[in-house]
């Protein structure tokens, strides 16, 4: 049996105290020591960032960092971001603009999106793609994942409204 190394952890506002194993992957803490499921394990070698979480505001791939590195530190997963009667305003604009088929990849493109339009407001199509380019996604083939990214920015809904708008006149 291995040691193990106590971790001061903040998840999604609430103080954790967990006794990890050194090697423990962040990814495997949270699914199986918090029950935090959402954030989903894909390959375990940081193509396809579905574990992607935010750490200390930041989107990361959850895979990519051990839990004692943690100690001390802020994370939040899709579990804490909002609640099926309050979503947050990303999941909501995935939800209405289709941004997801299976889910699978979602929680992690949620992530990443919300990190973008917290350091970038508007964010080009560009920015979006690039920003997601480090998640993939086998079913959606992008497009309403860009667009729920723009939604949530505003874009979408004011290219809408325009759009709409225009026809009325």
């Amino acid at each position: 049996m291995s040691a193990t190394v106590p971790v001061r952890i903040t998840v999604n506002g609430a103080s954790h105290q967990l006794d990890v194993e050194p090697r423990r992957l962040l990814v495997h803490a949270l699914r199986e020591e918090l029950g935090l499921t959402g954030t989903h394990v894909g390959c375990d070698t940081s193509s396809c960032g579905a574990c992607t979480i935010h750490l200390d505001g930041v989107a990361v791939k959850s895979c990519t960092v051990l839990a004692v590195q943690c100690d001390g530190r802020e994370v939040t997963t899709i579990e804490g971001l909002g609640s099926t009667d309050d979503l947050h305003p990303m999941q909501e604009a995935f939800w209405e603009h289709h941004g997801l088929q299976c889910g699978y990849c979602t929680p992690g493109m949620i992530m990443a999106g919300v990190d973008l339009l917290n350091r970038t407001s508007q964010p080009s199509e560009s920015e979006i793609r690039h920003a997601i380019e480090g998640n993939l996604c086998r079913c959606t083939g992008y497009h309403n994942i860009v667009k729920a990214i723009q939604a949530a920015s505003g874009q979408q809904t004011e290219a809408t409204s325009q759009a709409r708008d225009e026809v009325q006149a």
